[in-house]
């Protein structure tokens, strides 16, 4: 299994080095436009390689020369731009110039690859991806609510002292504000966790969450990392696991042609199927409000791509 990951910043390298550390696959690619920082990253994870059970193939190289992936993920982004970073939106037009040099290339050296994209403002970018890449939606999937979700359940696990692996609650929309828990839904145990304004104050705390972080440490990538990983194990093992990832689809929900997470089914050739949850008529509300919102944004940073 080859991965390659486009991208050689805080994000790509960390989640390098938890590929390396949980020996994901036997062949992994460090690319990015800096080939001396990708090279850097990829001698300091061989010399890691002797504190791990067994051998991994790693090398670094130039965008245009990764061929033949198995799966890709891409964090490739311009700088966040330090302390005046208030929106993943912010990064949208510059990120969206990258992307149209970057997956017509990608896409047409590694024709068989499963694309996983973590550049925000990541619905728009894969958005994107689809279009330019030529792939099928079910192909390209965006990290989306994945580490929303987490921190969600994170939080709930503290309030009702459940492990968050066995609390089922999921966060729909946009990785960012237009993002909506469903909780009419939400379970440990079989037993319903209840909608409650205490409940609603944690959801609060998820939308700020990242951007907490960043003003803290002035980056995220441990909780992004991770969860891209999650994906990418997904697809390796073809574990048929499921998760609230952006993807690209037609209709959906009564929703056309749009691009925000969904709960989907992953494994080996992607996105298997998309799950239909039952929501109450608040949280059909807020998804259509999301949908307006997230189309909006997607048509004003690629108008010539959407329909």
């Amino acid at each position: 299994m080859k991965i390659a990951i486009i991208g050689t910043g805080r994000v790509g390298s960390s989640i390098a080095y938890a590929l390396v550390l949980k020996q994901s696959c036997d062949h992994l690619v460090i690319a990015g436009r800096s080939y001396e920082k990708a090279r850097g990253d990829a001698l300091d994870l061989q010399h890691t390689l002797a504190f791990c059970s067994r051998p991994m193939r790693i090398e670094a190289c130039a965008n245009e020369q990764v061929m033949e992936a198995d799966i890709i993920v891409i964090t490739a982004s311009v700088d966040s731009g330090g302390g005046s970073f208030t929106s993943r939106l912010q990064l949208g037009e510059k990120n969206t110039a990258i992307f149209r040099e970057l997956i017509p290339m990608l896409a047409a050296n590694n024709p068989n690859a499963v694309l996983i994209i973590v550049t925000n403002p990541v619905d728009a970018m894969t958005y994107a991806a689809s279009k330019l890449s030529g792939f099928s939606p079910d192909r390209v999937m965006g990290v989306g609510t994945l580490v929303d979700s987490a921190r969600f359940r994170s939080l709930l696990s503290h309030e009702e002292h459940i492990h968050p692996d066995d609390l089922r609650t999921y966060i729909l929309g946009e990785h960012g504000p237009n993002q909506f828990p469903i909780l009419s839904s939400a379970a440990a145990g079989g037993e319903l966790i209840r909608d409650t304004p205490r409940h609603r104050e944690l959801f609060t705390q998820v939308i700020e969450a990242g951007f907490e972080v960043y003003r803290l440490k002035g980056y995220t990538n441990h909780a992004i990392a991770t969860a891209a990983c999650m994906v990418i194990e997904a697809v390796i093992f073809d574990e048929y696991r499921t998760m609230p990832l952006a993807t690209r689809f037609d209709d959906w929900m009564d929703i056309q042609d749009n691009c925000f997470s969904i709960p989907v089914v992953v494994g080996r050739s992607g996105i298997i199927r998309h799950l239909h949850p039952e929501m109450n008529d608040d949280e059909l509300q807020n998804l259509q409000a999301a949908a307006a919102a997230i189309k909006i944004a997607i048509i004003s940073l690629i108008p010539d791509l959407v329909g």
